[in-house]
């Protein structure tokens, strides 16, 4: 199962809040889709991760949009 969050417009530290509101509703082994333009959410989001000890699947970056794909623990 996965939830989408749509970050985009949103700006630091929004995106992060989101995706622990997300956490915090959310199943562990939950993955979640965030998408975001925020200039620090690339490195902000590997920061919750290390912190939260999520699991970053995949993170890719086209123009100023970067996609995460995160597994929950």
């Amino acid at each position: 199962m996965s939830h989408e969050i749509d970050a985009k417009g949103l700006r630091c530290p929004r995106p992060i809040i989101e995706l622990a509101k997300a956490k915090r509703t959310l199943p562990k082994g939950e993955e979640i889709h965030i998408i975001a333009d925020d200039p620090a959410f690339d490195s902000d989001v590997r920061a919750w991760c290390d912190t939260t000890g999520c699991t970053i699947v995949s993170l890719e970056k086209e123009g100023d949009v970067v996609t995460a794909v995160i597994t929950l623990k």
